[in-house]
């Protein structure tokens, strides 16, 4: 028997509550659940890779230049099958001006295999084109211009730009069902990393538009988004040394006013980077001052103050 909204709302708070109960009376199996989400968050931090830059225009509101970056994601999920919704990861645009003239860039991003078989047939790259256009003007409601070039360089910008401005997107997908096909919450977090939420929007091909034949619309669904504001929340960061001045470790406290419980918040490290977003209220991304060690990298929380102390050996 399908279970009804709230009942699955029951069950998702019950997850949460486990997973603080574990951090406070089995800190060993908390600390290998931790670990796991930062090897995941390790795979989630890789860069965008640029794969071609569109030039076209917009023609509504106001008509403009537009580059659309075209990017491949290790982030995005791939579509379960060719029938299947394809996810795809759209931009804020961003606005630029030079000697030349002012212009406005877009990202947009798509899994790495989508785009992989888009590079043997030339038709589905049209389509996939066609799909990232048709996203934007659904999405920021302009107006573009149906032709389009493809530039000599594969991105307007840097990587870095980029990188943040598709990471800071949110949108209107909650992933419960993949959380909620294990009744068994503790075997759940063990396995988390094969149950990623899909937090994208996503557009369909027909079967033709799939295979590569023939010239069809694209059809749109759920792909409503949220608007939420999201605060950058007060931090400390420090470089630990040793007697002889030798770096040891990034000390990193956030500061997060309102939120008392860890289930809350998203982690994700790399070498070079962190990010972290806790429930739609705050987001901080820093690039680190050192390079780290992903594998000795612990997280606590400390709920009655509402800190997270993120302690970082150097690589």
């Amino acid at each position: 028997m399908r279970a009804s909204s709230k009942g699955l709302l029951t069950q998702i708070s019950q997850f949460w509550n486990m997973l603080d109960d574990l951090a406070e009376n089995d800190p060993e199996r908390y600390r290998n659940f931790i670990e796991q989400k930062l090897k995941d968050g390790k795979q989630l931090c890789v860069d965008p890779e640029p794969q071609l830059c569109l030039q076209t225009k917009i023609l509504k509101p106001k008509e403009k230049v537009l580059f659309i970056n075209l990017c491949q994601w290790k982030r995005i999920p791939a579509p379960q099958s060719a029938n299947h919704p394809v996810p795809i990861s759209v931009g804020r645009p961003e606005d630029f001006s030079e000697a030349s003239g002012s212009y406005t860039v877009i990202d947009v991003a798509y899994n790495p295999d989508v785009l992989q078989a888009a590079e043997k047939d030339q038709g589905i790259k049209d389509q996939l084109i066609k799909m990232a256009m048709h996203c934007i003007e659904e999405r920021l409601q302009f107006t573009l211009a149906r032709s389009y070039r493809v530039t000599s360089f594969s991105i307007k910008g840097n990587i870095q730009r980029t990188k943040e401005n598709l990471t800071g997107i949110k949108t209107d997908f909650t992933g419960f069902k993949e959380i909620m096909r294990t009744e068994n919450t503790l075997e759940m977090m063990r396995g988390s990393s094969e149950s990623e939420p899909n937090h994208l929007p996503q557009v369909l091909l027909n079967k033709k538009q799939a295979s590569g034949k023939g010239q069809c619309l694209i059809e749109e669904i759920s792909s409503s988004e949220i608007q939420v504001e999201v605060k950058k929340p007060a931090y400390e960061l420090k470089i630990v040394k040793d007697q002889n001045e030798k770096p040891l470790k990034i000390e990193l406290k956030i500061k997060l006013p309102g939120i008392t419980s860890v289930s809350l918040c998203e982690l994700s490290v790399s070498e070079v980077d962190l990010l972290i977003e806790v429930s739609e209220k705050y987001r901080l991304y820093l690039n680190l001052p050192e390079s780290i060690n992903t594998e000795m990298t612990t997280a606590k929380f400390v709920k009655n103050k509402s800190l997270l102390f993120i302690t970082m050996p150097l690589a």
